[in-house]
């Protein structure tokens, strides 16, 4: 019987009950009870809710429940799946707290709220400054936002020429400028086996294929890009060389140079993303200055000062950044201009150094507290990430672990919310220690962390 037929409008006996939990607590007693198995792909959103005259929304709403009780986990681009049951509890069951977040991977709050106060005071006693900032933009950024995001760019190793530079609200949208003005429907785009939720969204979005590319501990391989180029007709390739988010993998400089020669040899336009590297006191020259004619260079504030702030940077050849503005037309027809003034003001006032100086701090205190309590594991960190990559041992799975952990009160991102395609993820968890409010609150969510680890699952997993 397929799979929908499971359930029927019978469900919304309880008229008081909102409709999406309704769904999740019949889909979680059919999981329960073994009628979907571990493995099964549940029925695809919009079959299910023309099924029970629902929107699909509501459906979404119904998963996104079930992955937070551990029953479910989505892959982008195929579907959500069941985990095993055996170590989820009900739903009944859940118990009544506020978990530890060490599951997100966002700024430190550190002094950029009064750094944010204080700009704005700048900006308000500036009445030239304030008809800028009412006023439309060109579509790649006011010429002075340009110019400071230039200046900015050169600790990745760029030649800080503005004519190489596009103001964005942040990295996301500039890879959406990106993606929409060279890619199409249907292309193959080579990433990371392991790569950003942000692009696997696009790409959804956009209908690319996305196809994951081996990595060791410095990142993506040379000779697995070589094949993939040989193999599939691509000509885009995206990665992290530096602090690559989730393994904290770094490419070394020889490394670069070798993913250089591939791309140059095969003609492959990169897309470089370097948002974690603005952490970094001393990051390495961005691969993209190696091939400076055939790269497109992401950055942002977004991981070392607030969110919030979405002002990001584009650095191409100048002959493409006229067809990106065609598409920041297209699509929001220029960056709201007032938060590129908060950022052109800390970058020439240096608080933005100051800030970034802060975060890296932040993170070494937390890296202070994490790192003895996991000794004798077996981890992979950086001195200047806030996230520990940490294969599972035996005979833990993944799926089972993330719901176990998540039941006792914590969060943590597993292997498979940053696998491209239908890669097999490895049964791995990525902690960030930056989510949490305090030191003391990472230490308190790490004890959790050990004490699910070092016991046994109560049902095993077959592999």
């Amino acid at each position: 019987m397929p799979l929908e037929n499971l359930i029927s409008k019978s469900v919304f006996k309880d008229a008081s009950q909102p409709r999406y939990l309704a769904i999740a607590e019949e889909l979680a007693l059919h999981i329960l009870g073994g009628q979907i198995p571990t493995g099964e792909r549940l029925p695809p959103q919009r079959k299910l809710a023309q099924r029970l005259a629902v929107t699909a929304g509501t459906i979404s709403h119904a998963y996104a429940i079930l992955e937070q009780r551990g029953l479910a986990m989505a892959r982008i681009g195929d579907g959500t799946y069941v985990r095993a049951p055996e170590q989820a509890p009900a739903l009944s069951q859940a118990p009544n707290l506020t978990p530890v977040d060490l599951a997100h991977n966002v700024a430190i709050p550190t002094d950029d709220g009064r750094a944010l106060s204080e700009a704005l005071q700048r900006v308000a006693m500036n009445p030239q400054v304030i008809r800028q900032v009412l006023s439309y933009q060109p579509e790649t950024g006011h010429a002075h936002h340009r110019q400071a995001g230039a200046q900015w760019l050169k600790r990745f190793g760029t030649t800080g020429d503005a004519n190489r530079v596009m103001v964005t609200h942040g990295a996301q949208h500039g890879l959406s400028c990106v993606l929409r003005t060279l890619a199409r429907p249907g292309d193959a785009l080579l990433t990371e086996s392991l790569s950003y939720p942000g692009l696997q969204a696009l790409a959804r979005l956009m209908r690319l294929q996305l196809i994951g590319i081996e990595t060791d501990e410095q990142g993506m391989l040379p000779d697995a890009l070589e094949l993939a180029a040989k193999t599939i007709d691509a000509k885009l390739v995206f990665c992290s060389p530096d602090l690559h988010n989730p393994t904290n993998a770094t490419m070394s400089q020889p490394r670069r140079e070798a993913i250089a020669r591939v791309l140059r040899q095969r003609n492959l336009l990169l897309i470089e993303d370097a948002v974690h590297a603005a952490a970094q006191a001393a990051p390495l020259p961005a691969l993209s200055t190696l091939l400076p004619e055939q790269s497109y260079l992401l950055a942002s504030f977004s991981k070392v000062a607030g969110p919030g702030l979405r002002v990001g940077y584009v650095e191409a050849a100048p002959q493409w950044l006229s067809k990106l503005a065609a598409s920041m037309r297209a699509d929001c027809w220029m960056v709201a201009p007032l938060l590129p003034e908060v950022a052109t003001d800390w970058i020439e006032s240096g608080v933005a150094e100051q800030l970034i100086a802060a975060q890296r701090a932040a993170i070494a205190e937390r890296l202070a507290v994490a790192l003895p309590m996991l000794k004798g594991l077996d981890y992979r960190s950086d001195p200047e990430s806030p996230l520990i990559w940490l294969p599972l041992p035996e005979p833990w799975r993944a799926g089972q672990f993330s719901a176990a952990l998540r039941h006792a009160g914590v969060l943590v991102r597993t292997a498979d919310h940053f696998a491209v395609g239908r890669s097999p993820a490895p049964h791995a968890v990525r902690i960030s220690l930056n989510a949490a409010r305090s030191c003391a609150e990472v230490e308190s969510g790490l004890q959790t962390f050990l004490s699910v680890l070092h016991g046994a699952p109560t049902a095993q997993m077959d592999a």
